[in-house]
């Protein structure tokens, strides 16, 4: 009896628990495009080189162009190097 009911409040948490959200920003480029749509969702894509370039796309779009902080980051992180000591 205690199986069952264990089982039964383990369905229920898994399937009532809240789904996560990912990271926001993310790729390899400087610049996000920030996208609005109908009941307050929101999609980010960072795939533009330029804020010239993303403006464009968001051009007539309910959407704007950001820069990805996440970018600069990646790019100023020197390449892991291990250092041998000397005895």
């Amino acid at each position: 009896m205690r199986i069952s009911a264990l089982a039964i409040w383990a369905t229920i948490a898994v399937l009532t628990a809240a789904p996560t959200q990912a990271q926001t920003f993310g790729g390899n480029a400087p610049v996000c495009l920030q996208r609005w749509y109908w009941g307050g969702n929101e999609t980010f894509y960072c795939g533009y080189s330029s804020m010239a370039q993303c403006h464009a796309t968001a051009s007539g779009l309910s959407a704007t162009c950001v820069t990805n902080p996440y970018f600069a980051n990646a790019q100023a992180l020197p390449a892991y190097r291990q250092h041998r000591r000397a005895h």
